[in-house]
């Protein structure tokens, strides 16, 4: 026989991978992302060759920025210094519940971005179209500006 813990348990282990499938289902349908395992049981969203991010079936999402970013995120609280390389330009975000999924989109949605621009045709039209979508406040905007050589341009 099954506790009632034990039940709630499995409930929110189900939803929690509900969540999971909901994220990987939006992220794959964006231009130029293959989803692939994961070496630390996990599924690796990819721009082309490079890494966005990776999502664990725990719910832990750990994604890549530029330096000056991560320090902005976690500067926001918007995600979690990675707790295996806390001094890289990584960032964790945990996977709650339904609500947390916006955010989990949004988070890869800018690390889509930051690489999306690197390699893009026209990189000024694409980052004034997704920074009004992701609705990037002024400091987040000048520090991907910054990276992408956007000011130069």
């Amino acid at each position: 026989m099954v506790s009632e813990n034990g039940v709630r348990s499995l409930l929110a282990t189900t939803a929690t991978m509900n969540y999971l499938k909901d994220i990987e289902t939006q992220v794959s349908a964006w231009p130029d992302i293959s989803v692939h395992p994961h070496r630390f049981v996990a599924r690796e969203f990819r721009l082309r060759k490079k890494e966005i991010g990776h999502l664990h079936s725990s719910g832990e999402l750990d994604i890549p920025f530029p330096r000056t970013v991560r320090d902005e995120l976690l500067k926001e609280g918007l995600a979690r210094e990675h707790r295996w390389v806390p001094n890289s330009g990584w960032v964790s975000f945990h996977i709650a519940g339904k609500e947390s999924v916006e955010s989990a989109l949004w988070l890869l949605r800018l690390s889509y971005l930051c690489f999306r621009l690197k390699v893009a045709v026209d990189p000024r039209a694409l980052f004034e179209d997704e920074s009004e979508e992701l609705r990037l406040n002024s400091r987040l905007k000048t520090l991907i500006e910054a990276f992408a050589h956007l000011e130069a341009r």
